[in-house]
Formats: structure tokens, sequence, C-alpha cells
């Protein structure tokens, strides 16, 4: 007999010493494979009902595998996207790692934004800085949230940031975003692999959109496999820009080459910071990586001179570093925007299937 959640081609491209090694991970994999599989089947099922608000559109955006896979931009581009073709649109987050306990927080209402990273978390603020003129909402229930964003700001579409693993609202699109470097790891779940859920999740994407690609083989097979008919786009990664951590105008990135830096960042996946600084000619010579959403303290930026005068770090880590604590270290903030390939083809492609 076929388990439904064990359907990876798992433990590809690893060496045989760290498939032994982690070979006691294997069982709880599959432990949390089989949950994710049916907390996904409960609600395609029919066996619980997801909330459907009326006359509000439903679209999200996120992916298979555990950060790093552009999904923050690519819902800030696509609700930036559609809000210019006419729609009145709104992008909603759970808001990883807020202080807040709220129901509903707006982090902006299109124009201005309202509180940090503390009441709304880390994404929602960087999607405010994305997604100029559309408003911004975080609630652990996206419904209240869509409910909120129709009567107060009038949308008529919501887009999901991080929401293809929630199901408690009904969606009439998912887009899931895969990195072309990563793709789909060792084909593992979570705590063996990246995964958040099996592969044949991935049946339930409407597009997939291939971030920095081209895929490998194995991972293009898996989509073949089981996302034959979605919709594809690609994407990639570039550098719009590079300021102070006080702020001020934006200077072009290409002004790093040659300089010795260090990195400072609290990310899914570090190394992609430090390909983009080497990618603009700039020589790495320190860093300082944190766990993801890491929220920084004094002494995680003291003495940062000691080790070079010029430090990059992302926008989202500058949002939690006040300019006070690093003292006469010059910290620079590196955007990173995410660029489509045919970008009018893929809004042709939305607007077609929300209409």
């Amino acid at each position: 007999m076929r388990l439904p959640w064990i359907d990876g081609s798992l433990g590809r491209a690893e060496p045989i010493w760290l498939q032994l090694a982690l070979l006691p991970l294997v069982p709880a994999a599959w432990l949390y494979a089989a949950g994710a599989w049916l907390h996904r089947a409960v609600w395609r099922r029919g066996l619980r009902r997801p909330r459907r608000i009326g006359g509000l559109k439903v679209l999200a955006v996120g992916n298979l595998t555990v950060g790093g896979s552009a999904k923050t931009p690519a819902a800030a581009w696509i609700a930036r996207g559609l809000r210019e073709r006419g729609h009145r649109t709104a992008l909603a987050s759970r808001g990883y790692g807020r202080r807040s306990r709220a129901p509903v927080v707006v982090v902006s209402d299109g124009v201005h934004v309202h509180g940090g990273s503390a009441e709304g978390g880390d994404e929602p603020l960087l999607l405010a800085g994305l997604a100029p003129g559309v408003p911004v909402l975080v609630g652990r229930d996206r419904g209240l949230v869509g409910l909120h964003a129709a009567g107060a700001f009038g949308a008529e579409l919501l887009v999901l940031d991080d929401g293809f693993q929630h199901h408690r609202l009904a969606r009439d699109l998912d887009v899931v975003m895969v990195d072309g470097r990563s793709g789909f790891g060792n084909g593992f779940t979570l705590p063996r692999g990246p995964l958040r859920e099996p592969p044949s999740a991935l049946r339930q994407a409407s597009a997939i959109g291939i971030v920095d690609g081209p895929l490998s083989e194995a991972d293009d097979a898996l989509l073949r496999r089981f996302a034959p008919e979605a919709f594809r786009f690609t994407a990639s990664r570039r550098p719009r820009g590079v300021r102070g951590l006080a702020g001020g105008a934006w200077a072009p990135a290409r002004g790093l080459e040659s300089l010795r830096v260090g990195l400072l960042s609290g990310i899914a996946r570090p190394a992609s910071l430090r390909r983009s600084v080497e990618a603009l000619g700039a020589r790495v010579v320190a860093e300082r990586v944190f766990p993801d959403h890491h929220r920084y303290r004094p002494r995680d930026v003291r003495d940062l001179a000691r080790e070079t005068p010029i430090w990059i770090t992302t926008e989202k880590d500058a949002l939690k570093i006040p300019t006070g604590w690093v003292g006469d270290a010059d910290v620079r903030v590196l955007a990173i925007t995410l660029a489509l390939d045919d970008p009018k083809r893929v809004l042709d492609w939305l607007e077609a299937r929300l209409r």
C-alpha cells in the first residue's frame, strides 16, 4: 500500500553518511507529513468548511518549504499590480513574531504605516513598503481580517501572504513560490527536511512561480507529477539599491563594488544575502547570522566596527535594529526587488482567473 503522504523523491542529493546520521529523524518526518496531509484533507474533502466572505475574492501566495522562496515580495507584487489595474486590493498576513494579540491590526491603511514590527510582525511592515497604496492587515484569523478589509477599505480582493497552508478561508487561487536554487530540498518534511507538507499538496496550486531558476530535474519532475496543469512563471531577485540604516535616499547597489563588508542577517536563508552582496563585487569579511525572525538585542550588534567598518543588512532586519545600537559602524540596507520575466502575462492570467 502506498501512503499518500510519502510521495516525494526522498533523500536525493545527499551523501550516504548524512542519510545515515539523520535516519532517526525519518519517523518523525513521516508523522509530521501524515499530520499535514490529514489537515489539508479534512478541509479539501468537506469535513470542515472554509469560510467564504461574500463578494471578496481571495488569492493566497505561499510555498511548500520553510522560508526563502520570495513569497512575501511576490504577494506584494501581485497586490500592487492588480491595484494598478483598478482592483480594490488588500494584503493579509498572520504577522509572525508580533507581540500584539489584537484580533486585527491595521499595519498600513495604504497611505500611512501604523506601529512597528512589535505590533504587526516583520513581513507586514515589509509588505507595506513593497506595496504602497495597498492596505496591510494582520490577524491569526484571516477570515476576520478579510471582513475588516472589505468593511473598512472596500476591498474586493484579499491577497494572503504565506497562505498556502491556511485553510480556514476559502481561496479562489493558490500561487506557490519555489526557490530555483534550493527547490524542494531533500524531499522530506520537517524535521528531516525543509518541506512544510508533502509534495502532493502541489495538486492544489493554481500557479507556480520559480524564483532564481532553473529548477533541478528532480524538482521539475515533482512539479510535472503533481501540478502539470498549473500556470508557470519565472522571476528573479535583483538589488534595488542601498541606503543607510537611518534612512535617506537610495543609492545604486553597484556602489558596493570592491568594498570589504560584514553581513548582518536574521532571515531564513542567509546564503542568499551573501550571494547578492558578492555578485555586486563586495568582499565579505565578517558575518553575524541569527535565526529567521530574530528579535534583535543591543548585544547582537555591539562592537560591529571592530570587525569591519561597513555592514550590510536586509530590509527585514533593518526594521528591528535601532540606529543607536550600532555605534560607529556604517550599517547599510540592501533592498532586493522581485522582477518577473513577463509581468503582463502574469497579471493578465490572474485577472482572467479572478474574473
